[in-house]
C-alpha cells in the first residue's frame, strides 16, 4: 500500500458515506439525526452525529481493521515512527492495560517505576503480577519526581533476572522528560521488552525544541494520548509498537478484549486528522502555541511570577517540554491551589496544581492571543503576591533536603480481590498496609495503593495533601484524616 500522508482515509471515508444519506437500520439509535427536542442540543450535535456510526461494508473495524482504519492506523506508524500502531478509543489507560495484559501473566514480575499513572496500578492488579517498584529521582532544583536512574534500573535487573519488563513513564505530569536511551539499552541487553506510558508526549520528536520520544530511545511499545497535546478528541490516543521483543499479537488480542466493541467513529477520526496535520505540517504545527509560551515567559518576567525551569545541576539528562509551563509565585504567597483558583476567576483554567506549582498545559490549539491573556491574568492577581514580598522565600518555595536515596524495595504482589481492612488515624498509619487507593487527581499518581505499606514520608506526603485540601479519589475519607488499611493476621 503506498501511503499518502495528506489523506485522513478514515475521516473521509466517514464523510462519503454521510454524504450518501443512507437510511439507517442498524445501530446507533439516532440514525444520524438529532432525535431531541432541545434546541440547543440539535444545533450542537447535528452534523456531529452524521460520522457517528458503526462497523459497516465502508467503515471498517478497528479489531479487524482491513480497510480504512487499516490504512489510518499504518500512516500514523508511520508519522510517529513506529513499525505498528493502534487507535485507542479508551484513551492511553486502555494501552496501559493492554501492554501489561500481554506481558505477564499472574504471579510474574515486572520492573515499574513507581511515580505512575493510576492505570498501570490496575493493569497490574488485572494481571496479578508482582511488582519491583523502582524509586524515582528526584530533579534538585524543583524537588520533582522524574524516571528512576540508570544506576536503578541496572541494578534492579540484575536482582530479578526473571523480570518480563521494564515499565518507566516519562514525561512526568510537569513535563519533566528523562534521557531513557540507556535504561532501554540494559533492558535489551538481558532481552527484556521496554514499555513506556508516554501519555504526556505524543508531540516528542515532531520538533527540535521538544524532547524525544521513547520510540528513538528503542522502547519495543509506547503509549501516547493524542487528545492530550495534539488535536484528537478526548478518550483519543495510540499504542505504538516495534521490534521483536514484544508479543504484538497479544497486545492486540488484549486491545480486543479490553476495548469497547463498539468504538467511537468520531474519536478514531479526530486520530487520523490529528495524525493528518502533524504529518503534513510537520513542525509547524506548534510555531503557535511554542509562540505563545514564549510571550508568557517574557511578559511574566515583571511580575512576581516565574515558570519552572532545570536546575543547573539537574544536566544529567532530564529535558523540559517547552508546551508545559509550571508557575509559581516568587514571593511564596500564593501556593499553587490558590494561584489556580485566581487564575480561574480571571477565566483562565490551568490542568492541576499541587502546594508550590500550577501546570499549564499548551497545544497545537493554543494561539499567541492564549498567552497574552494569561499574562494579563497574572497581572491582575499580581497584587494578591505582591502584599506577601516580606515573607518572601527563595524561589517561592522552601526548597526541599536532598532526598534520601531510597533502595529497591521488595516484590508487591497484585490480586484483584479486596483483603480485610479497618479504618485507623492517618498517624497511626505508618507501618501498616494501605487497604486503599489514595489518588491526588490531577495528577492521577497515586500516594497509596492497595497492598503497599505505609512509610513515614508517605504519611507526611499525605499531611501536605490534606492542608492543601486537594481532590482525592479512592479514599474512603477524602479528608486524609482517616486511611483504610489491612488487617493483618
Amino acid at each position: 500500500m503506498t501511503l499518502n500522508a495528506d489523506r485522513a482515509p478514515l475521516f473521509e471515508a466517514l464523510i462519503r458515506h454521510a454524504g450518501r444519506k443512507p437510511d439507517s437500520f442498524h445501530v446507533p439509535g439516532h440514525k444520524g439525526k438529532a432525535a431531541w427536542t432541545l434546541q440547543a442540543a440539535e444545533e450542537r450535535y447535528a452534523r456531529f452525529l452524521e460520522i457517528d456510526v458503526t462497523e459497516l461494508s465502508d467503515t471498517d473495524d478497528l479489531h479487524h481493521p482491513e480497510g480504512v482504519i487499516a490504512e489510518a492506523q499504518k500512516l500514523a506508524a508511520d508519522c510517529f515512527g513506529a513499525e505498528e500502531t493502534r487507535f485507542l478509543v479508551g484513551g492511553s489507560t486502555a494501552g496501559n492495560l493492554a501492554m501489561i495484559l500481554a506481558v505477564c501473566r499472574p504471579g510474574e514480575l515486572l520492573l515499574v517505576q513507581r511515580n505512575v499513572h493510576k492505570s498501570i496500578i490496575h493493569g497490574l492488579m488485572l494481571a496479578g503480577a508482582r511488582a519491583v517498584f523502582l524509586p524515582p529521582e528526584t530533579e534538585p532544583g524543583s524537588g520533582l519526581a522524574v524516571a528512576p536512574s540508570e544506576r536503578t534500573v541496572r541494578e534492579a535487573l540484575h536482582r530479578y533476572p526473571e523480570a518480563k519488563s521494564l515499565l518507566l513513564s516519562n514525561p512526568n505530569y510537569y513535563g519533566l522528560a528523562a534521557d531513557l536511551s540507556k535504561m532501554v539499552q540494559s533492558a535489551h541487553e538481558r532481552d527484556i521488552p521496554v514499555l513506556v506510558d508516554e501519555a504526556h508526549g505524543a508531540h516528542f520528536g515532531q520538533h527540535p525544541a521538544f524532547p524525544r520520544s521513547a520510540l528513538r530511545f528503542g522502547a519495543d511499545a509506547v503509549v501516547q494520548s493524542a487528545h492530550k497535546m495534539l488535536s484528537a478528541m478526548t478518550m483519543g490516543a495510540m499504542l505504538h509498537m516495534q521490534g521483536e521483543r514484544l508479543d504484538r499479537e497479544s497486545v492486540r488480542s488484549q486491545l480486543r478484549m479490553l476495548q469497547s466493541s463498539s468504538p467511537s467513529y468520531p474519536i478514531m477520526a479526530s486520530l487520523d486528522l490529528a495524525r493528518r496535520e502533524l504529518h503534513t505540517r510537520k513542525a509547524e504545527c506548534f510555531e503557535q502555541a511554542l509562540l505563545a509560551s514564549s510571550r508568557i515567559r517574557e511578559g511574566i518576567a515583571p511580575l512576581p511570577f516565574a515558570a519552572l525551569s532545570l536546575a543547573p545541576e539537574g544536566a544529567w539528562g532530564l529535558t523540559m517540554d517547552p508546551l508545559k509551563l509550571v508557575l509559581y509565585d516568587e514571593t511564596g504567597t500564593l501556593d499553587g491551589f490558590r494561584l489556580r483558583d485566581e487564575l480561574e476567576k480571571q477565566g483562565c483554567l490551568a490542568e492541576m496544581a499541587d502546594d508550590r506549582f500550577v501546570v499549564l498545559a499548551l497545544g497545537t490549539g493554543t494561539e499567541p492571543s492564549d498567552g497574552e491573556r494569561l499574562v494579563d491574568a497574572l497581572r491582575a492577581i499580581a497584587p494578591l503576591a505582591e502584599a506577601g514580598e516580606a515573607g518572601k522565600r527563595e524561589n517561592g518555595w522552601q526548597r526541599e533536603s536532598e532526598p534520601e536515596q531510597r533502595p529497591i524495595p521488595e516484590p508487591v504482589a497484585f490480586r484483584r480481590g479486596a483483603e480485610r481492612t479497618e479504618t485507623v488515624r492517618l498517624e497511626d498509619a505508618e507501618g501498616r498496609i494501605s487497604g486503599e487507593w489514595v489518588i491526588p487527581y490531577p495528577p492521577g499518581v497515586p500516594e497509596l495503593f492497595p497492598g503497599e505499606r505505609i512509610e513515614r514520608a508517605a504519611v507526611e506526603r499525605l499531611r501536605q495533601w490534606q492542608r492543601r485540601g486537594a481532590r482525592i479519589q479512592g479514599a474512603a475519607d477524602a479528608s486524609l484524616r482517616h486511611l483504610q488499611v489491612w488487617i493483618e493476621s
